[in-house]
């Protein structure tokens, strides 16, 4: 879908990032590390889900494990630990879920741009990176009901001259993260409420996005709320401002050709939000309202 923008609408490897929450890794299985996903063994082996949880039989591409793409660069959704692990929302929620399908978790951790390529096309089982539904990656991937809800932000320096959203057809250069929702609103057409594509630079992720504006390579960086006050926290100087960019949800994805698997996430994922596991696992990283 196209997000609707709001009326008068990572910081080197990770510079001492100690994010609060997210100091250990999450109770199952997370063994993936490294910037490519992880060799996987038997394609296509059928798993039977756990009696009394998500039923029925779907298929992962190796016997018995998760796997799960992700970005590793988007706390309080996603990040590594000292020791080499991953933490977060999505690394916390990934794991109840397959508890509930009777699987453990494999991570398979890339650039955020290549998420839908390795789950479209059997490499990884689901997608699970602060992912926005949209029409576009509709085309390669479906989506499961959405579990959470974020903003799109701006984050300028202190002294920069843009106030609010409307001040950045101002700016010279726009920072995203490439492959984002933000990078698709604002590289889009200014027909269609964006700055077009010369306005806009990509990097592989907001680290590098918020590093490129403290250097005067960009203006301002669009990205999610929470990753980006975490870029803030850690970067004097640097302020998110009021207003919001725009609104939008996150989902899973999973490929087209695994429409079993779509539906036993979607059944876990509902039990977990009866259960109040989802709400209590986004309020460990994200202080509750």
């Amino acid at each position: 879908m196209r997000f609707k923008k709001i009326a008068a609408a990572a910081l080197t490897a990770v510079m001492g990032f100690g994010l609060a929450a997210c100091g250990s890794t999450s109770g199952g299985t997370a063994s993936a590390s490294g910037s490519s996903a992880a060799t996987t063994a038997a394609a296509g082996a059928t798993t039977t889900a756990a009696s009394g949880s998500a039923s029925g039989s779907f298929t992962t591409a190796e016997k018995g494990v998760l796997h799960v793409a992700t970005n590793a660069t988007f706390p309080p959704y996603e990040s590594t630990t000292d020791d080499g692990g991953f933490t977060g929302i999505d690394i916390d929620l990934a794991n109840a879920i397959a508890e509930k399908l009777g699987l453990t978790v494999t991570i398979d951790n890339m650039d955020f741009g290549s998420i839908v390529a390795a789950v479209s096309g059997g490499k990884s089982d689901i997608g699970m990176a602060g992912m926005s539904v949209t029409d576009e990656r509709k085309k390669s991937v479906d989506f499961t009901d959405t579990y959470a809800n974020s903003k799109q932000v701006i984050i300028v320096t202190d002294d920069s001259d843009i106030k609010t959203p409307d001040d950045l057809s101002k700016a010279g250069k726009i920072g995203c993260q490439e492959g984002t929702t933000g990078y698709m609103l604002c590289s889009d057409t200014p027909e269609n409420g964006g700055y077009g594509e010369d306005h806009v630079i990509a990097y592989n992720n907001g680290i590098i996005a918020v590093q490129a504006l403290l250097s005067g390579k960009v203006d301002a960086v669009v990205i999610d709320a929470e990753p980006a006050k975490e870029y803030v926290a850690a970067n004097p100087g640097t302020k998110i401002l009021d207003t919001a960019f725009a609104d939008e949800d996150y989902a899973i994805c999973v490929s087209k050709n695994n429409p079993q698997l779509r539906d036993a996430v979607n059944k876990a994922l509902k039990e977990l939000k009866d259960d109040g596991t989802v709400k209590k696992i986004i309020d460990k990283y994200i202080s509750a309202s």
